[in-house]
C-alpha cells in the first residue's frame, strides 16, 4: 500500500481557471494523497487503466482526516470497478482517491478536473 502523490497542472497557459490533478500508477491498496481544490467548484473525475478486480473510490473531507465516498449527479456513490468519467456533486475541502482489492495487474490513473465558477 503506497501513498500516491498527485500532480496538478493548469492546461490553459494564460489562466488558472482550470486545474487538472492526476494520480498515476495506483495499485491494489494504494491511497491517493489528498488535494485542496475547493476553489474549483465545477469538478469531474475520470478513472482508467487495468482494474484487476480493484475498486476505486473518490472521497472527500472537510477536516482532512475523515473521508467519505462522494456521489455523482445521479446520487450514486463514487466507487468504480471499470473506467468512468463522472461529475462530482459535493464540494469538500479535500479530495482523494483510494483503491481497494485488486491484484498484481492493477494499474490505475485517476484524473480530477476542476473549473472555477464565477
Amino acid at each position: 500500500m503506497a501513498a500516491i502523490t498527485p500532480v496538478t497542472t493548469f492546461p490553459i497557459e494564460t489562466s488558472r481557471d482550470v486545474a487538472v490533478t492526476t494520480w498515476e500508477a495506483m495499485q491494489a491498496g494504494d491511497d491517493g494523497a489528498a488535494v485542496r481544490l475547493a476553489v474549483y467548484s465545477d469538478r469531474s473525475v475520470q478513472v482508467s487503466g487495468s482494474f484487476g478486480g480493484a475498486t476505486v473510490s473518490i472521497g472527500g473531507s472537510n477536516d482532512g482526516e475523515t473521508y467519505h465516498a462522494l456521489n455523482d449527479a445521479q446520487g450514486n456513490t463514487m466507487s468504480f470497478n471499470a473506467g468512468v468519467l463522472k461529475a462530482i456533486i459535493e464540494l469538500p475541502v479535500y479530495l482523494k482517491p483510494w483503491v481497494t482489492g485488486g491484484d498484481g495487474t492493477t494499474n490505475l490513473k485517476v484524473v480530477l478536473s476542476g473549473r472555477k465558477a464565477y
